[in-house]
């Protein structure tokens, strides 16, 4: 069978397993992948529309996979969908059910799953292409009562509910470009090569995309990524569009979304709104002093309704402006929080300046012609970072804190590299990288987190995501080090 783009439903030639209809329902096959020390089997229970997959396997993760395949060979875009249960709660807490999108039945092959853990933890993986390494999304709800993987286009995201609820987004996306006809089905892998496993899955179904009614909705995520793993935790994610997230010492996340500022644990929960007085229209440029009693914005709520730069209260109040020109924008603080860094325009020309916190006369720092952008200390307070276009692509560059010796910093790699932020030790920078041709810092573009490290200038992708404008404008390690918040977007047919 083959799901066709229009939602047909065509016949196509492929290998079947030596098993019977009744023992696969819908699907067509069912074998082993990758090294498996007990075969795996399937029942299928057609009055209880209950898939029975029993499989041992060393894992789902890592370079290559070691697990059991229920599956059917499709084309386009489409959705599968399940309620999944193991059938004990013993055996090891990071034993996986999933439902599976793959590109072929090689043990290392290109994929993407919606995975449920014995331990009720739900994600998001995928690996981008043969051989290449696994990453994952873990959803901010454990144990869910019916779980959904959509495949659209390139992109891949999961759904989630409960009991009595539809599916809906749980949040972050992943990128996996396959190519027609691949595999969809259910997996099971029992995280221990000697142990055998079994879950069930009821009522199964893959159905295609339907037909595109009007424009795609925007969702917004707001996530967290492990450094030294690269795992990425789903901590809110709403309809529309919110940006920036900052990261408090009180382990709560910073954001802004409708002009205004919000609150939200790390772990997740119900954001509150910040009380800014009458700025109401705020930008995606703000930030936490150092000793975490105030907040910088970037408000137009004024006069002439260009960006101002003001100075707010942690926990809420009234505004105080901090420039007297327009359009200033926020990027960061000195370390002894005496001094704001900001990009503003001047005579059609936009550079970055200095300004005392408690206000006063700003310092012109940059003077090359094109942006200048996106300046932030270093953790010692002795350089400014910053994006500047003055190469001819767009690159970090960074120079002393009073605008001397401005030097660039990421090499001419043929990216765009924008909005450098410092580890709190000083030692690496993550920043946003763009294709070649994107001019600009727009929202819904391929984009990736990179991270330098500074003593040997080597660089290393952290996550490849759907985002743009308003995933990391502004600082937001974690006060540790080992964590940073951001935003990723996905655009959902409808």
């Amino acid at each position: 069978m083959r799901i066709g783009c229009a939602g047909r439903m065509v016949v196509a030639a492929i290998m079947i397993s030596p098993v019977t209809m009744a023992q696969t329902g819908v699907f067509k096959g069912h074998g082993d992948i990758g090294a498996v020390l007990h075969p795996g089997s399937v029942e299928y229970d057609a009055t209880g529309k209950t898939y029975r997959v029993t499989a041992s396997g060393e894992n789902l993760w890592g370079t290559a996979d070691a697990f059991h395949f229920v599956w059917i060979k499709v084309t386009g875009d489409l959705s599968v969908t399940a309620e999944i249960a193991f059938t004990t709660t013993t055996g090891d807490p990071h034993k996986k059910a999933v439902l599976m999108v793959r590109q072929s039945l090689e043990a290392d092959a290109a994929y993407a799953d919606a995975a449920v853990h014995g331990s009720g933890l739900t994600s998001l993986q995928s690996r981008e292409a043969q051989g290449a390494a696994t990453h994952e999304v873990q959803a901010n709800s454990t144990a869910p009562k019916r779980v959904r993987i959509t495949k659209a286009g390139a992109y891949f995201y999961i759904s989630v509910a409960g009991e009595g609820e539809e599916p809906h987004l749980a949040g972050g996306s992943m990128k996996v470009p396959l190519t027609d006809p691949f595999y969809v089905g259910m997996g099971v892998s029992a995280h221990n090569k000697d142990a055998i496993e079994t879950a069930l899955f009821r009522n199964v179904e893959v159905t295609p995309a339907p037909a595109a009614t009007g424009q795609p909705a925007l969702y917004s995520t707001l996530e967290t990524i492990t450094v030294a793993s690269t795992d990425r935790r789903v901590t809110y994610v709403a309809p529309g569009r919110f940006e920036a997230p900052n990261w408090t010492k009180d382990n709560m996340l910073l954001f802004n979304g409708d002009g205004r500022l919000h609150r939200i644990p790390v772990e997740g929960g119900k954001p509150q709104t910040l009380d800014t007085g009458t700025a109401t229209r705020l930008n995606n440029d703000h930030a936490v002093s150092p000793d975490g009693t105030m907040v910088a914005i970037s408000d137009q709520s004024q006069e002439p309704r260009q960006s101002l730069i003001y100075v707010v209260p942690a926990g809420g109040g009234a505004p105080r402006k901090v420039t007297q020109k327009s359009p200033s924008y926020f990027h960061g603080w000195s370390p002894d929080g005496k001094t704001l860094a900001f990009c503003g325009e001047r005579n059609g020309n936009f550079d970055v300046y200095t300004v005392p916190a408690a206000g006063g006369e700003e310092t012109r720092l940059t003077t090359a012609e094109g942006l200048d952008d996106g300046p932030e200390y270093s953790p010692d307070g002795k350089y400014i970072y910053f994006n500047s276009i003055r190469s001819g692509l767009m690159q970090i560059w960074r120079m002393k804190a009073d605008g001397s010796e401005q030097e660039q910093v990421t090499a001419d790699d043929g990216y765009n590299n924008w909005f450098p932020h410092l580890s709190p030790d000083g030692q690496r920078m993550v920043f946003l990288t763009y294709e070649k041709g994107v001019s600009g810092h727009p929202e819904n573009k391929d984009v990736m987190l990179r991270i330098l490290t500074l003593a040997n200038s080597r660089i290393t992708v952290l996550a490849k995501l759907f985002g743009g404008q308003g995933t990391i404008n502004v600082p937001s390690w974690s006060p540790d080090g080992r964590r940073l918040a951001f935003v990723s977007y996905q655009l959902i047919s409808r």
